[in-house]
């Protein structure tokens, strides 16, 4: 192993360090010529053994030989080994990491070195003489040297490189981002730690900390007591004092563990009943018979059942009322009934904390039904006086609404503004059975009974049949058939009495000219029915709804028609029939085509009365 190169330090080389021995261009290189660029006079240097060079084309004695250039100056050795020594040192100073820089500015000095070396010689050059430095077409000027990639044969220039910066000594380190220039081996530091930007993660499942409490571990609780006792174990006796304080802390810490006990117990106790509680609960909901009460029940409420209520909707009704104690209890007995399907709606009088089978059975019976019902044919001034009796109001307190709200009740618009009309819900109280229960208004009534009226009206369409019959609007249809109902007393007497309506109102009628001579329209203006009415009071009452004297259908209807009497007034008899008379007073009607027969039949009537 050559010395070259070596620092003068007394530090020995170390393997791992960058400057040992002679590392190819990223090394020495660039300080040690190519063992084949010797000089031009041929001289080895240094040691290093010289290769002789022969001209291929050398002739003999006496021919143009090769003339070493006379002006080529040659360096001694000494100096060549101060120049290297010079090298080494700048080499120091140069940094790991830029060998990438370094390479590239020792070719530039081979470069520069090359065409400074061999310049002068090219000039001096003969045709016929070729040069000894480089290699040209068919004159190969050196060899292969297997020396050159080991570097233990380098030999140096014989002229140190030229340098690339001008003569100015470049400062490799002083940029901000060079690294700190490297330090001799024994004063090498380990690089700092790089500072970590980044927080460690956290683990998702972490192991649960051990529980160190004394309550759970079993160790004593009290530090110092324990220190106390070690010491007094080492050193002897305590005093009675320290005795009775140790006992006292275990007294205190004993009572301690017990109350805790004693909390996790109860928590324990309470869970555990809760737990019960509602799983009985549960099992009673699911699979344990509803709740019901027992008896037939005490005092006395009115519920009302809406139309199209059923078991689960009126279960509901009954357990607010209290009547009964469970919905289910309530279906369950509505099941089991073979009626309990059959629960109308309307209002009934019950019982309070009824069973179940209790209540099924008095809703079937129609002793408990508290529903108003109006029959067919009955005037308002009847459904007023019964309004007013079950809501408990004042005698005409149901007229009084009825009159002065008339217009806010639902009335359609063709029922509106006839003129000299007693009442104008009259014809609109529709007979059917209502819920009035004590808590109603009787304007809420009024109103149900209204709208039903409208109902059953539509489905006739009145409007489309008035104009059909001749008749001027629905309103005069309503008034036919309340003097059908009033004067009928059957189904047959309803058509022949709507025909017997129709033939009168004929303007060519020569039997009573349009007169209608009904002694209904006579009595309801009265507010009576009596069924005999004088022929001085016929003749003498001027009172518009008095058909002995007004020609036509008096101002509105009379009653509040069913549907069979409007039926009938939609579809009457084409006999013939104009006369009609209760021949017994009662029940009975019979119907005369000619006045001649008319009178047959009223001295039938004279004779069955008395008269």
């Amino acid at each position: 192993m050559t010395e070259y190169g070596r620092s003068p330090g007394s530090e020995p080389w170390h393997p791992t360090d960058p400057l040992y021995g002679d590392q190819g261009w990223e090394g020495q290189q660039q300080y040690h010529p190519h063992p084949q660029q010797a000089t031009q006079y041929g001289h080895g240097e240094q040691g290093y053994p010289q290769q002789g060079y022969q001209d291929p084309y050398a002739q003999p004695d006496g021919g143009q030989g090769y003339t070493p250039d006379p002006y080529q100056q040659h360096q001694p050795v000494d100096q060549q080994q101060s120049h290297a020594h010079q090298q080494h040192q700048e080499h120091q100073q140069h940094q790991q990491h830029q060998e990438q820089q370094r390479h590239q500015n020792q070719q530039a000095q081979h470069e520069q070195y090359a065409q400074q070396g061999y310049g002068d010689q090219r000039q001096y050059e003969q045709p016929g003489y070729p040069g000894g430095g480089y290699d040209t077409p068919g004159n190969p000027g050196h060899q292969y040297d297997a020396t050159w990639e080991t570097g233990q044969a380098a030999m140096p220039y014989t002229a140190p490189p030229a340098d690339p910066y001008g003569g100015q000594d470049p400062d490799l380190y002083g940029t901000p981002d060079a690294y700190p220039p490297p330090q001799p081996p024994g004063r090498r530091q380990e690089p700092p730690p790089r500072e970590r930007d980044w927080e460690a993660e956290e683990d998702p499942h972490p192991e649960p900390e051990e529980e160190r409490h004394p309550f759970f571990t079993g160790e004593d609780d009290d530090p110092d007591e324990a220190r106390a006792t070690e010491s007094a174990g080492r050193g002897g006796r305590g005093s009675r004092g320290d005795d009775r304080e140790r006992r006292n802390k275990a007294k205190k810490r004993k009572g301690k563990n017990g109350f805790a006990c004693l909390v996790v117990a109860a928590v324990l106790v309470g869970g555990v009943g809760g737990i019960g509680y509602f799983g009985y609960q549960f099992w009673q909901g699911q699979f344990g018979e509803a709740p019901d009460y027992a008896g037939a029940g005490t005092g006395e409420v009115q519920v009302e059942i809406p139309k199209g209520a059923l078991g689960y909707d009126i279960g509901n009704i009954l357990k607010k009322a209290g009547v009964v104690k469970s919905v289910d209890a309530f279906v369950a007995a509505q099941q089991r009934d073979p009626n309990g399907r059959s629960i109308q709606d309307g209002v009934y009088t019950l019982k309070k904390e009824m069973s179940a089978d209790s209540a099924v059975k008095l809703l079937l019976s129609p002793a408990s039904q508290a529903n108003l019902i109006i029959p067919e044919g009955k005037r308002n001034a009847w459904v007023y006086e019964r309004l007013d009796q079950r809501l408990d109001l004042e005698p005409g307190t149901t007229r009084e609404i009825a009159l002065t709200k008339a217009d806010s009740l639902g009335l359609p618009d063709w029922a509106k503004g006839h003129q000299n009309v007693k009442d104008p819900l009259e014809g609109f109280l529709f007979p059917a059975s209502y819920p009035v229960g004590k808590s109603s208004k009787p304007e809420d009534a009024l109103r149900k009974m209204v709208s039903r009226a409208n109902q059953e009206y539509a489905k006739l369409d009145l409007e489309t049949k008035s104009r059909e019959l001749g008749m001027k609007s629905p309103w005069d249809l309503v008034t036919v058939a309340s003097l059908v109902q009033a004067e009928g007393k059957t189904h047959d007497d309803f058509r022949k009495m709507a025909e017997v309506v129709y033939n009168r109102l004929q303007p060519d009628n020569r039997e009573t000219y349009q007169l209608l001579q009904f002694d209904s329209t006579l009595n309801y203006l009265k507010g009576q029915s009596e069924i005999k009415i004088s022929e001085k009071e016929a003749n003498t009452n001027t009172d518009p709804y008095n058909t002995y004297k007004h020609k036509g259908l008096p101002p509105g209807p009379i009653g509040n028609p069913g549907n069979e009497a409007l039926a009938a007034m939609l579809d009457p008899t084409k006999d013939g029939w104009i006369y009609f008379v209760a021949t017994d007073g009662m029940s009975k009607t019979e119907f005369a085509k000619t006045h001649a027969e008319f009178l047959i039949l009223k001295d039938k009537f004279n004779a069955s009365t008395n008269q």
